[in-house]
């Protein structure tokens, strides 16, 4: 009973259309003689029976009482289609109407709170009034958005928020440039997003360390967190030049030192001495005094990782301590 025909698109099957082109050639054959000769259940012929009496291609006999007729497919057909457009022209008007609804709502709000955007910003309290926010500016994206996204793996919950979104503006056209952490890559479901997005068209480039998270629409808004160690805190939203150019050159910078998904982290971008970006990252960090502890959690890696790492670098550098490789790095230019 899934099967398809040519007549689907009227909601004819091929079991259903050939039980009706039976009935058309003027057989008498009740449901156990259809059953048999058609080679179906006579469950699914008096299914087929049913949907074609409901869409109009059989009639009650009135030759034989308790019995059904063919509709021709002149006049059968001709009711399905003006049923189909009765249907589309209904769904039409809704539609329109919908859109005046939403229109007078968006207004209404609007009088109600003010305008979005201002010049110093508004302060955006909570998830909601974020995501909010992000799926407005999301639609009205016109041809570019810039995004950083720090802390390695993301939550399924901001990833499973964002896909529809960004999917939309994907679909438009809108040029889409993201920067994850390199330790983004660990994690399979914040990868395969990242693969989706240059799937779709969009740029992914990964670095060991990233400024705090923001999204630049069109270079004409951003939104960038209140607190960036906590982003549960809300979010700023603004429309002032100075701010929005300040982020723009920002990401830039942090784009042109980033590699793109595609590339092994572990060996593009290597510098005259040979070093990765993520090994200069941590030897910054680690010669600022830095924990490990406080290091992996900047980095987005596990503590074992930034130990490993760590202890590659001493024995590069033939360092028995922190404090000699961190004097060594220093001699040979590698800080």
């Amino acid at each position: 009973m899934n099967d398809t025909s040519g007549l689907e698109v009227l909601g004819l099957n091929r079991t259903q259309e050939a039980v009706y082109r039976s009935l058309l050639a003027g057989s008498a054959e009740g449901v156990e003689e259809l059953s048999s000769r058609l080679g179906i259940s006579t469950g699914d012929v008096g299914a087929c029976l049913e949907h074609l009496l409901d869409m109009g291609l059989l009639q009650p006999s009135r030759d034989r009482s308790g019995t059904l007729r063919a509709v021709s497919p002149e006049i059968g057909f001709d009711i399905i289609l003006r049923r189909h457009e009765a249907e589309l022209l209904h769904r039409q008007r809704q539609i329109t109407l919908g859109k005046e609804i939403v229109a007078r709502t968006v207004a209404a709000f609007a009088r109600e709170h003010g305008p979005a955007d201002s010049e110093t910003g508004e302060r955006l309290i909570g998830l909601d009034a974020i995501q909010q926010r992000l799926e407005t500016l999301t639609r009205q994206l016109r041809d570019e958005c810039l995004a950083i996204e720090p802390g390695g793996a993301q939550s399924q919950a901001s990833l499973d928020a964002a896909r529809p979104l960004d999917e939309s503006a994907l679909d438009r056209g809108v040029r889409f440039l993201t920067i994850y952490q390199d330790s983004a890559r660990n994690d399979p479901a914040t990868h395969a997003h990242a693969r989706w997005i240059n799937e779709r068209g969009g740029q992914v480039r990964t670095c060991p360390e990233t400024p705090p998270r923001l999204i630049v629409f069109d270079r004409r808004i951003a939104i960038v967190p209140i607190d960036p160690s906590h982003t549960r805190k809300g979010a700023l939203c603004t429309t002032a030049p100075g701010i929005v150019a300040a982020l723009v050159v920002l990401f830039e910078q942090t784009w042109e030192n980033a590699v793109p998904l595609d590339a092994d982290p572990r060996t593009e971008n290597r510098d005259g001495r040979g070093l990765a970006p993520a090994e200069r990252g941590l030897l910054k960090l680690l010669a600022s005094g830095m924990t490990d502890e406080a290091a992996s959690k900047r980095l987005g890696l596990s503590l074992r990782t930034v130990r490993r790492q760590m202890a590659a670098l001493m024995e590069r550098l033939d360092a028995t301590s922190r404090f000699e490789a961190g004097l060594k790095a220093s001699q040979r230019g590698w800080l």
